[in-house]
């Protein structure tokens, strides 16, 4: 791109041609004033605060619109300019409240700080306000349009950015305001109450609905958000040690911009929950009782290591935690391998389908870790694989709607019409547990259309041509009859997709589903064929929901897998870590947390220790999980929340969160980010790797760490993928460490083989449960919603977590909207209320997670996913009586 010379206030400039002269003066340190302008969005030229002179046209034009043209000659502070900006403020705060005393927004109003820097106290002006009253009937934003100064940054963010279309401009003239469809309350509206346009407003229009304080915070640090794995860079605003607000960092570089979501931008009220540990406890005579540090870290030492002693390594259990940190969940793992001599460790991202995410790092030979979402935008098509990004990993969505409004093929795949449909190019309802037999008939129907990548076929996989004659044998008809799709509708599908790379973005309705394991192999195979892997183009997208779920497994605290996904049962990693740690470490491999739950109902596993786990709430069928825990000898739960699981511990220990400590997560891209403490932890509560630290001293380890610094410099040294973690940066990326071709710069490596096409015969629904219950979750809460349910927005927001069920099927059943249920299966029952959608094929029924104590997984049998004979924790069979 050619380079532009031009002249700002006299200095002489350079820069690419398209540049406006806003950007121009930003870069060189020239500041311009402006309320409309920002980053993220299209300039827009509202406020035309930015206007700067040609000096030699004289003419004057809003810099923020106006590209820099050769030899312009630039004056951003002549006196005409001056005049002009300063009647342009006046004018402003002429229809602007004389409310700047009583206005959240403080100091940090923008108007405000333009006005004083221009020095416009009295406006000499006739006042124009136009009141419109407060607007604060939900639990999140209060909207009181008075101050609006119609810079339209709320409406372009919720059109460019989070691409929801909730609000636009309504009336004309002074009546003029951003509005909802039909001027309705925003949560009657398709609004998702992310916060993008309140963290955007420059005035106090909008501002945050805080009952228990108003104004600017004592402090504000950047940290990453401690809800979902995308890790969304945020600012978190402290008064008196208490978080008070949280907006999204604004930082160019980030996953998330200027967005986030409702849980990331309100739901972090749970953080001063009434029922957040402040001291450690032991429980003594059936109750939990506070004692100190010593006195309790001494019994957890103790007893655990009494019981390894009678019992031997097998009888103890270390469930880490896909919350903490990498350099938390590290020590975990190495207390319990180096210590207890036990592989018996396991962190709660088993219950996202870690052995499906297994299948897929065996097979790509860990060359899928780093998938930058920034790439979605750049796909040439998009497939939406059981994953509804929209309410699971809202930031994610956003990446994809922003790429279907640029023209990007998208195809929905998902039983339910979800709301990433009508941004759809096409949606195939299926009949669930298919998925697998449509990959493959749109494998077979592409290779009809000789739409296949020949030449990455041959540089880089082995296998094609037995594959080949799997998918030729295939009867599309037949794919058809399972799926439940017609055959037009497969033939639009591979139209779609013929010739381009592929993004495919993948979620619980492979890997939690009963046959999330051939679903995964022919999607592979599918991207192999179509050279979409290794490719920006194209690519696997797997969201993460949880914050650290992909660092917890990178760190080890896994039951097969050593720190840096390294082979358990190979010899040469297994030697490798046994002199980095100086000690043995057993072959064989340890107990995932569902073997934990069964070992412990035999009695064969006597104690466990939890650290930022609620299996309680999180896990299926809850009372037996609760009977397992109860026969354990000793249970130790290091969380931040009395828990349903810390309730029931011998000894409970209060961590931090991740706001009140230093550390890193690694989001679902492979971004690793480190972060320091926002505030203090509450009371005594520690960071959770000074208690582990603490807790290896006591049980005579002779090289306490003493500083997350010696922590860091081991994870670098010893695991190759976190070798610059050691550094001072906030954020960097892990180092690829794959050996598969299409990941190597010079495309040398290991061939990726294509697996057989399998058939799958379904099995008859049970005609005592005719209808197919399937669980997901809501934007509102986040997982078992240990958390997101202690919010008081939220709980505020009164989503009551309505099963949702076909109309056809309401009226057979004499149901209508607002009507309780009994929903039940083999394994429990819940009683909820029904609410009628069409979006839903006959014989399907819809049931958010995370509500009522998470009571949907009493529906779901504690089974080990990915085995052959577990029917998966998605979906299962149900009958519905109405109460």
């Amino acid at each position: 791109m050619e380079d532009i010379t031009l002249t700002i206030n006299g200095k002489n400039i350079s820069c690419p041609s398209g540049t406006s002269i806003l950007e121009a003066a930003k870069q060189n340190g020239i500041k311009i004033p402006t309320l409309c302008y920002h980053p993220d969005l299209e300039p827009f030229g509202a406020c035309r605060l930015c206007l700067v002179e040609d000096e030699k046209t004289g003419r004057l034009v809003a810099s923020c619109v106006t590209p820099v043209a050769s030899n312009m000659t630039i004056r951003t502070d002549s006196p005409t300019i001056i005049k002009h900006r300063t009647n342009i403020v006046r004018l402003m705060m002429a229809n602007h409240p004389e409310s700047c005393i009583v206005c959240s927004q403080g100091n940090r109003c923008e108007l405000r700080q333009i006005a004083a820097e221009l020095g416009v106290g009295e406006i000499d002006l006739y006042p124009m306000p136009h009141y419109t009253g407060l607007e604060a009937a939900n639990p999140f934003i209060v909207r009181d349009l008075s101050k609006c100064i119609l810079c339209g940054k709320c409406v372009r963010a919720d059109h460019e950015l989070v691409v929801a279309g909730a609000i636009d401009y309504n009336l004309r003239g002074f009546k003029s305001r951003p509005a909802t469809l039909y001027d309705m309350p925003l949560e009657r509206s398709v609004c998702t109450f992310c916060g993008t346009c309140l963290s955007l407003c420059p005035t106090g229009a909008l501002s945050l609905k805080n009952e228990q304080y108003v104004g600017s915070p004592q402090d504000e640090s950047q940290t990453v958000c401690g809800f979902c794995g995308v890790g969304c860079s945020i600012v978190m605003g402290s008064v008196d040690g208490r978080i008070v607000e949280v907006n999204p960092s604004h930082e160019q570089e980030t996953v998330n911009g200027s967005t986030l979501c409702v849980r990331g931008h309100f739901a972090h009220d749970f953080l001063n929950a009434k029922d957040r540990l402040t001291q450690p406890m032991v429980r003594d005579n059936g109750e939990l009782v506070p004692v100190s540090w010593d006195a309790a870290l001494d019994t957890v030492s103790k007893r655990l290591v009494d019981i390894k002693k009678k019992y031997g390594p097998q009888s103890v259990a270390f469930l880490g935690s896909s919350k903490c940190t990498n350099e938390e969940n590290y020590l975990f793992q190495k207390i319990a391998r180096v210590l207890f001599e036990t592989n018996n460790v396991d962190n709660g991202g088993y219950i996202s389908g870690r052995a499906v995410l297994n299948l897929i790092e065996k097979r790509m030979a860990g060359a899928c870790r780093k998938t930058p979402l920034r790439n979605i935008e750049k796909a040439e098509a998009i497939v939406l694989l059981g994953a509804d990004p929209g309410h699971s990993v809202p930031v994610v969505s956003y990446y994809v709607k922003r790429a279907s409004r640029k023209g990007t093929p998208l195809i929905v795949v998902d039983p339910r019409k979800t709301e990433m449909v009508p941004f759809s190019s096409l949606w195939l309802p299926l009949v669930p547990h298919t998925d697998s037999q449509l990959i493959n008939g749109l494998a077979a129907m592409l290779w009809k259309r000789e739409a296949r990548d020949a030449s990455f076929i041959e540089r880089f996989t082995e296998g094609f041509d037995s594959y080949c004659e799997g998918i030729k044998s295939l009867d599309i008809e037949t794919v058809c009859r399972d799926t439940g799709l017609t055959m037009g509708v497969m033939e639009q599908a591979a139209d779609l997709l013929a010739g381009k790379k592929i993004a495919f973005v993948c979620g619980n309705g492979i890997l939690k589903q009963k046959y999330g394991m051939p679903s995964m192999d022919a999607l592979l195979n599918l991207l192999l064929m179509t050279g979409s892997l290794g490719s920006e183009r194209g690519g696997l997208y797997i969201p993460a929901r949880e914050n650290n779920q992909v660092g917890a497994w990178d760190m080890g605290a896994v039951p097969d897998a050593l720190p840096g996904r390294r082979d358990l049962g190979g010899e040469p990693a297994r030697k490798a870590w046994e002199r980095a740690w100086q000690a043995k470490i057993s072959p064989d491999r340890g107990l995932d947390v569902i073997r934990m739950v069964e070992e412990a109902e035999k009695g064969s596993l006597k104690a466990l220790y939890i650290m930022g786990e609620n299996p309680l709430r999180s896990l299926p069928q809850t009372e037996r999980v609760r009977k397992s825990l109860e026969r354990l000898d000793f249970l130790v739960v290091q969380d931040i929340l009395l828990s349903e699981t810390c309730k029931i511990a011998n000894v409970a220990l209060p961590g931090a969160a991740f706001c009140e400590k230093a550390g890193s997560f690694t989001n679902m891209e492979g971004r690793i980010q480190s972060f320091g403490p926002v505030t203090p932890p509450p009371g005594e509560a520690k960071a959770d790797w000074r208690i582990l630290d603490f807790l290896a001293v006591k049980m005579g380890y002779p090289k306490p760490y003493g500083s997350l610094d010696r922590i860091r410099a081991e994870i670098a040294q010893f695991i190759p993928m976190y070798e610059d973690l050691d550094g001072h940066g906030d954020f960097g990326w892990i180092k690829e460490t794959g050996e598969s071709r299409p990941f190597q710069p010079g495309g040398e490596g290991e061939m990726i083989s294509f697996t057989p096409v399998i058939s799958i015969e379904h099995e008859a629904d049970s005609g005592e449960y005719p209808f197919t219950a399937i669980l997901g979750s809501q934007r509102f809460h986040l997982g078992s919603g240990t958390r997101t349910g202690r919010s008081g927005r939220i709980r505020d927001h009164d989503v009551k977590g309505e099963i949702e069920l076909d109309p056809e099927d309401g009226a057979s059943l004499n149901l209508q909207d607002g009507d309780t249920v009994r929903v039940e299966s083999e394994h429990g029952f819940i009683e909820r209320e029904i609410r009628l959608e069409n979006g839903l094929k006959g014989g399907l029924i819809f049931i958010p997670t995370a509500f009522n104590s998470n009571d949907a997984m009493n529906l779901i049998g504690l089974t080990r996913l990915g085995e052959s004979d577990s029917p998966g924790w998605q979906e299962c069979q149900v009958k519905i009586t109405k109460l």
